[in-house]
């Protein structure tokens, strides 16, 4: 379907009308703004690395087996979710592996911060 198709579509829908969460969470959504996709996608990755990071920190897992853990989830997770679900044309943001690593690092470093604390304060004796 093509982008002027479907922002009829969604103002059909009643999508232009949405929050950018709404939309975040509502598949096929139309996005103007390529800066407030990829604000969705940011954010959306600091989630995933706080909730593997308290996961990894109470499984008592520690090395690289955590990090790949972590890598491939927060690479993987956002990737079905903009090429499947959103199902958006990458190349207009730059191609997939542009949004791809969008926040990789922010959220790398919230990982560790978290699966760090959370291993420390229940297996640390």
């Amino acid at each position: 379907m093509s982008g002027s198709k479907r922002k009829a579509a969604a103002v059909a829908n009643g999508d232009a009308k949405q929050s950018v969460w709404g939309r975040a969470l509502h598949a096929k959504a139309t996005w103007d703004d390529k800066e407030e996709f990829l604000d969705v996608i940011y954010w959306f990755r600091q989630i995933i690395a706080v909730i593997v990071g308290a996961i990894l920190g109470v499984v008592p897992l520690t090395g690289f087996l955590g990090i790949a853990i972590f890598c491939t989830v927060n690479a993987g997770v956002p990737y079905l979710y903009f090429s499947h679900f959103q199902q958006i044309d990458e190349e207009e943001y730059g191609g997939p592996w542009e949004l791809t690593k969008e926040g990789f690092m922010t959220s790398f470093a919230l990982f560790l911060v978290t699966w760090i604390i959370f291993y420390t304060a229940i297996h640390y004796d």
